[in-house]
């Protein structure tokens, strides 16, 4: 009798054991179907990949020794942006702040070219420059970022040029200062200033991008740049790769009260996976970078946020976020903290369209305006003292030593 009662005590309990396994594969189950399901209906705008940078330093940009259809090496190919749900992916044209004032806009030029090549050269892609291009696009869309400011030499004819090729987003900072913004790092010496984060060719800049219709880029500038842009831009802006300060106080994150700003301005900030931005250390997982999500979303809401993971452009990404294949795990995590498909609708493409509408919006429906130079403070005087007829030819700080900073004249013939 007491053997009898022994086993079926047992029993009852493998029973519910086996019960309890059942529903939580059942719930595990249900949560990855819903993911698919989410996902397919809405695919992946991410707003920053460093790809284009990888093929520079392996391959020289050339794309014939390159297979971009499977290549363990790096974080990004076309199996994995297919396994991955993405739609649509902004692919960043990054030079080195070693080029400022030498060969940037060069350099520049050739990322460029590479990012045009791949996204025109394979079947599977699609090189597109506007926000109903990138909705309605049924291959992975690409759109092309400029990484740092100092690609334009401070000129904005180069800017005007860049968007001509198809450039839609551009970062006023990298890790270095240009004459006229300032970033979060302090790797490089270059223009160092205080009390002046955004000069007035820095607001003249961030104009000509509003009046282009082209998206002003927060991540990397300082605190006080992006503070300063805020307050001037006209058109939403964007923080494409940056993280919440609250939950990790790295100075390339973002604290509550420039949250707010950016809610005021209509914004977005695309959340970054680096685990050195989520976890400030190397030990990350999916849980850490949902906690960023939680939190912004607390602040100023999910219609603010969407993903910008940076891959290939760092090393050293959370356990199970390793590539772009895993973007599924985090909307998993997400669902599973009640997050809804509304919400995730917006954080996976939606919320990225309305802002690049929105920034459209404004293309070409403001004058032409006289910008200042970025170097020479009075150059009215100068003019003042020179006959008018004459054109000036400006010599730029790369060759200061040995012209000195200086307007030579040019009298016309």
């Amino acid at each position: 009798m007491l053997i009898y009662k022994e086993a079926s005590i047992r029993g009852a309990w493998i029973q519910w054991f086996i019960c309890t396994l059942l529903s939580l594969l059942h719930g595990v189950i249900s949560e990855t179907n819903t993911t698919l399901d989410i996902m397919t209906k809405y695919p992946l705008i991410d707003g920053h990949n460093d790809l284009a940078l990888r093929l520079r330093m392996h391959f020289k940009n050339k794309l014939s020794n390159f297979s971009i259809h499977d290549n363990s090496n790096f974080a990004t190919d076309i199996r994995r942006l297919a396994a991955g749900h993405v739609g649509g992916q902004v692919f960043a044209a990054y030079v080195l702040c070693t080029a400022q004032d030498k060969d940037a806009v060069r350099l520049t030029l050739e990322q460029i070219d590479v990012i045009r090549r791949m996204c025109t050269e394979n079947p599977e892609m699609e090189l597109v420059t506007t926000a109903e291009g990138m909705r309605n696009s049924t291959k992975i869309a690409c759109l092309i970022s400029i990484e740092g400011g100092h690609s334009i030499d401070s000129s904005l004819p180069a800017l005007r040029m860049f968007y001509q090729l198809g450039v839609r987003s551009m970062a006023l900072t990298h890790n270095c200062n240009t004459p006229w913004a300032e970033s979060s790092a302090s790797l490089y010496p270059n223009y160092q200033r205080k009390n002046n984060s955004l000069t007035d060719f820095g607001k003249a800049v961030v104009n000509e991008m509003n009046r282009l219709g082209m998206l002003v880029d927060l991540s990397h500038s300082s605190w006080e740049t992006a503070r300063s842009v805020l307050k001037h831009s006209t058109a939403p802006v964007l923080f494409s790769h940056s993280s919440a300060y609250a939950i990790c106080n790295n100075v390339r994150n973002i604290p509550d009260d420039l949250l707010l700003l950016l809610k005021e301005n209509g914004g977005l900030i695309m959340v970054n996976f680096y685990s050195s931005f989520v976890a400030c250390s190397h030990n990350a997982n999916v849980s850490i970078v949902a906690d960023h999500f939680d939190h912004i979303k607390r602040v100023i809401g999910a219609e603010s946020i969407g993903i910008g993971a940076d891959y290939d452009g760092a090393q050293g990404f959370p356990k199970g976020l390793e590539d772009v294949s895993k973007y599924p795990a985090l909307i998993e995590e997400l669902i599973s903290r009640n997050w809804t498909e509304e919400e995730l609708a917006g954080v996976l493409r939606l919320n990225f369209l309305r802002v690049f509408r929105k920034v459209e919006k404004l293309l070409l429906k403001r004058p032409l305006q006289k910008a200042p130079l970025p170097y020479v403070s009075n150059l009215s005087d100068l003019i003042k003292q020179t006959d008018q007829r004459e054109c000036f030819y400006y010599i730029r700080p790369a060759y200061s030593h040995v012209f000195g900073t200086v307007l030579m004249p040019h009298t016309q013939k």
